[in-house]
This record gives structure tokens, sequence and C-alpha cells, in this order.
């Protein structure tokens, strides 16, 4: 995010944190630089490793904290991801995601006709949609060269058992193959 639209971003934030009636912190001030500073969706870790130096003696606790109560004033975005890490996103407005199934990757697609998806009707069940984001799920380009080169590096190894002889019996079952379902 260039510096102009960040500072755009801290001045809206301390705004709402005069209107919520809540303290304009160095940490929160800090925290939430770290996150416009990034386009990568960082969790609160790296958050954390990116703000240590700057604010000496931060806990990790804080800096969840924070990132809470940033993402609760909608001045950052908390990303639905598959891992076992929350994700925080500084681009608040309307977009979606593709996410890497292999290294977690997660990146931003702005697509109006994403946008315009008609939404289904939920009245049945009482449950009202303020806003939606899709993410579409696959495996990003490096991953998959490095799939390729695996599977390179994998034949090449079997050709070479081939012309050295049959390989030992293994003592261990070999697992299934996964079957790839094309869409």
């Amino acid at each position: 995010m260039r510096s102009e639209e960040q500072d755009v971003r801290l001045e809206r934030f301390q705004a709402l944190c005069r209107e919520q009636g809540l303290s304009r912190t160095v940490h929160r001030r800090v925290i939430l630089q770290a996150v416009l500073e990034r386009e990568d969706h960082p969790t609160a870790d790296q958050v954390y490793e990116a703000v240590k130096g700057r604010l000496p003696g931060v806990s990790r606790t804080t800096v969840y904290r924070v990132l809470d109560t940033l993402v609760r004033l909608g001045v950052v975005a908390k990303v639905c991801h598959p891992g076992p890490a929350a994700r925080f996103d500084p681009k608040i407005d309307q977009h979606h995601h593709l996410v890497c199934l292999r290294c977690a990757r997660i990146v931003d697609v702005e697509d109006e006709r994403l946008n315009a998806i008609v939404l289904p009707l939920l009245d049945t069940v009482g449950f009202e949609i303020s806003e939606f984001h899709i993410h579409l799920r696959g495996v990003c380009p490096a991953c998959r060269r490095n799939r390729t080169k695996a599977g390179r590096q994998t034949s090449a190894a079997r050709r070479r058992r081939k012309t050295d002889g049959p390989a030992k019996p293994s003592a261990t079952k070999s697992s299934p193959k996964k079957r790839r379902i094309k869409a």
C-alpha cells in the first residue's frame, strides 16, 4: 500500500478511535502500520515479528489483542483461511482471494463478476447476509513448479532403478495413490 494511502488509513483509524472512545496508543498505531505495509495477509505472529523491533517489550498477547481491536473497528479484515492461524488483510474493500493449499499463500482477486454473484435467499433460516468473500482454493504457480521439479526427480530416480536392476522389496505397505478429479 502506498504511503499516501497508509496516511489516510491511519487518520481514519485515529478518527474511529475518537468516535469509539478508544485510546490512540502507539502500540495500536504501529501494529496497524505493520499490517498496512504488507500485502501477504500476515498472521498475528508475523505481525509480532515485524513490530517487536519498533516496540521493545511488546508481547504476542498485545499484538493479538490489538489486531482483534483493529478488526472490530473495521480498519483491517480477518481472512477466513484453511490453516491453523488467522490471517489479516489490510484491504477492507470488497475483494476475494486465491488460496494455495500447499504453501497457504493468499492472493487478492478483484473481479466485478465475483461481486455480482446472486446470493441465495436465506429468509427461511432468518439469516441476513451483510457481506461475502469468495475463496478460490488451488495450487499456486510456485508450488506447481516445485511439484513438477519433484516429479522430474522421481522419474529420473525410477529410470536409474530400471537400469540398476530390480528394487529391493519394501517392508512397509505403500499408500494408495490419490486420484485427481477434474472439474
